[in-house]
């Protein structure tokens, strides 16, 4: 049996369909059962636990054979770290508690940093307490930046005509689709060919900046010359909790944007057929930033 937890998210919403297509039997944890029900008309089980919660997770990994761990985000939380150490404590305390053997986890590029990271730092704390236990095959996979991390870039452009962020303009990163994550994780859970504590870098499609992503939006969304531009500092925390997040977390995202410019965060592997993925940013801006952007879900 596997568990996935965050089955409702990104990429967690992947995994658990691939697995359920594939007539495993899986239980699914999230906070809201009736979000689960998906699921669950699908023949999953639904388990209804906070991700804090100890006792919860060790039942809910009870004769699991492999789990899909992560973290879900709390935005608002003022104490976005101590979240963090809270989830990644009771996950690991659940794992021992349960002798679950197999462990795939969404983690970072940048999680062999253990500070100076924002929210990254609680990827390398998760990854430390998982290795720390003995007898669980752990594989974290060390994802690259979102390409839905750019989806709150629509209402910027509607409201502003242009795109900004506090990532510099010239800065490559490894983009990745959400999707392709969890068909990575959805493999390895099948396969459960990895042993012992091991970390496999997923880099996406290909590098861009923001410059090449503002070219490909404006194309599609047919504002050609589309701007983009660094936003500074205080101005950053300032959109950030205007769109609803706490100052905390909005403080730890501009130190993660800091790290990625100045280098502290970054890739550690060559760029391989291993840890290139499909998806190109052209494909998501058409089939999810566009519906996006025209106010819709995709394929509505």
């Amino acid at each position: 049996m596997y568990v996935i937890l965050g089955a409702t998210g990104h990429t967690g919403t992947i995994v658990a369909n691939e697995l359920l297509s594939k007539k495993k039997k899986v239980r699914v944890v999230g906070r809201d059962n009736q979000r689960l029900a998906a699921f669950a008309s699908r023949g999953a089980e639904a388990f209804t636990a906070n991700v804090t919660d100890e006792k919860a997770l060790s039942r809910a990994f009870t004769g699991a054979e492999a789990v899909y761990a992560l973290m879900p985000p709390d935005l608002t939380n003022d104490n976005y770290r101590g979240y963090q150490s809270l989830v990644s404590g009771a996950i690991a305390k659940a794992l021992e508690n349960a002798g679950v053997k197999h462990a795939v986890t969404l983690s970072s590029f940048g999680a062999d940093k253990p500070d100076k990271t924002g929210p990254i730092a609680g990827l390398h704390e998760l990854e430390t307490k998982l290795n720390q236990i003995k007898g669980l095959n752990a594989l974290h996979l060390r994802a690259g930046y979102f390409m839905e991390n750019t989806l709150p870039q629509a209402e910027v452009i509607r409201s502003f005509g242009r795109m900004s962020s506090p990532v510099d303009a010239d800065l490559k990163l490894p983009m990745i689709a959400t999707k392709d994550v969890g068909a990575v994780a959805a493999e390895a859970l099948l396969k459960l060919d990895f042993k012992g504590k091991q970390t496999q870098e997923l880099q996406g499609q290909r590098d861009l900046n923001y410059k090449e992503v503002a070219t490909i939006i404006g194309g599609v969304i047919g504002k050609p010359g589309l701007e983009y531009v660094r936003l500074p500092d205080d101005q950053v925390v300032q959109a950030l909790t205007s769109m609803g997040m706490s100052k905390d977390f909005a403080k730890l995202i501009l130190e993660m944007a800091n790290a990625f410019n100045r280098g502290h965060v970054k890739m550690l592997e060559p760029r391989s057929a291993k840890n290139t993925t499909p998806t190109s940013y052209e494909t998501f801006v058409r089939e999810v930033f566009l519906p996006a952007y025209k106010g819709q879900a995709a394929g509505a």
